[in-house]
């Protein structure tokens, strides 16, 4: 499916540039290993640009929740930015990400339109994070220049659209409403797809999910996406009030997945609390498996490792756009490089900064160090293969 696709959108609207080489299970820009393997060392590969704090859904595990605001101040202006970018050394990738970002035309003209560009010209590949509930109008002015439109999708039905995407707005909102977009978002999803563009569905394995994942990723590929993305929810920020899942019901659940997926559409993990350093034989089974399988790639977690995230109205630079870990820089005054060599000498950083050529492994992020590795040293623990 995956080179059929590829071929098919050789000649369609959204397609990539065919002098850019095809995202695949073997080319992931976004994975950390590749600054490692490339430069012995994490290097600022990808930024991600926070572009709204506006959205016309509260998902009750939405990760930058507690941001959301109901007006935006102005955005700093662009030449600031792409000063910035252009002194990044080894830049590969941009990603785009709120609130929704495409809530406003302005926004989608004004900020999403010229990085696209800037990015494009610079065959730098770049990502959108949107929930594609817009009209379709707004979608088809980006989806020429973008490489990725990264979708949640975490549900099996409209009513289960309406409980998780609407469960935080403070206000009733109903059915009939939501329902319509329900069916917008995956019909704006199809018609991406179908011209050409990778749209990649992320899943969370949560309470509500985990025992109907199956289901969850039959719909992803009758959407026609090209990816299916998984991660673990880890009740955290605006989402630490829902109830947690235990590790056995996490690894019941990506079992259950990688039974049940179609073999054609590139299955992505991320952040699981599973190593190949773990003294559970099962879960280093599990990981042997994860490795082995075709289509099937466990991403290293980019925050703070090859990334980092630009606040576009304050200049701030944070680990990741959801932590609670203060700002380390700000781009009126300071070169990214800069402020990325500052946070690898972090001692957050340094504290889960390992690395495992063996199992191609960064070790874990902060919160899964947080949540189930309090009292262990990964840089001293090696693969057992």
């Amino acid at each position: 499916m995956q080179q059929a696709l590829s071929r098919s959108a050789a000649a369609a609207p959204y397609a990539a540039p065919s002098d850019l080489p095809l995202l695949s299970p073997d080319y992931d820009p976004w994975d950390p290993i590749r600054s490692l393997q490339l430069y012995g060392r994490h290097k600022l590969t990808s930024v991600e640009l926070t572009v709204t704090h506006l959205c016309n859904m509260r998902c009750e595990h939405c990760a930058v929740g507690d941001s959301l605001t109901m007006s935006e101040a102005p955005h700093l202006p662009l030449d600031l930015l792409f000063r910035r970018l252009d002194e990044v050394r080894h830049l590969e990738t941009i990603s785009m990400t709120g609130g929704e970002p495409t809530f406003r035309m302005e926004t989608v003209r004004n900020v999403l339109l010229p990085v696209l560009k800037y990015a494009r010209e610079r065959g730098i590949r770049t990502q959108l994070n949107s929930n594609v509930t817009m009209d379709f109008e707004r979608y088809e002015l980006i989806a020429p220049y973008l490489d990725v439109m990264h979708i949640s999708f975490n549900y099996t039905q409209a009513d289960d659209f309406h409980r998780v995407g609407f469960a935080r707005t403070g206000r009733s909102v109903r059915p009939e409403t939501t329902a319509k977009l329900y069916d917008r978002m995956i019909d704006n999803a199809r018609k991406l797809a179908q011209g050409g563009l990778l749209v990649s569905a992320e899943s969370m394995i949560n309470y509500r999910t985990h025992e109907r994942i199956a289901d969850i990723h039959r719909l992803i590929v009758e959407m026609g996406c090209w990816r299916h993305e998984v991660h673990p929810m880890y009740p955290s920020s605006f989402a630490s009030s829902l109830p947690a899942i235990t590790r056995r019901q996490m690894m019941d659940a990506v079992k259950t997945l990688l039974d049940a997926r179609h073999p054609d559409v590139w299955m992505l993990f991320g952040t699981l609390p599973f190593f190949a350093c773990s003294e559970n034989e099962e879960e280093r089974r599990l990981i042997a498996r994860l490795r082995d399988e075709p289509n099937v790639t466990v991403r290293n977690d980019p925050d703070g490792r090859n990334r980092v995230n630009v606040n576009l109205f304050s200049g701030d630079v944070y680990v990741t756009d959801f932590a609670s870990i203060p700002p380390f820089g700000n781009i009126r005054t300071e070169k990214l490089d800069d402020v990325f060599a500052k946070w690898q000498n972090h001692p957050m950083q340094q504290a889960v900064g390992c690395h495992c050529p063996a199992a191609g492994c960064c070790g874990p992020n902060l919160l899964v160090q947080d949540m189930y590795y309090r009292d262990v040293d990964f840089t001293k623990r090696r693969a057992i293969l």
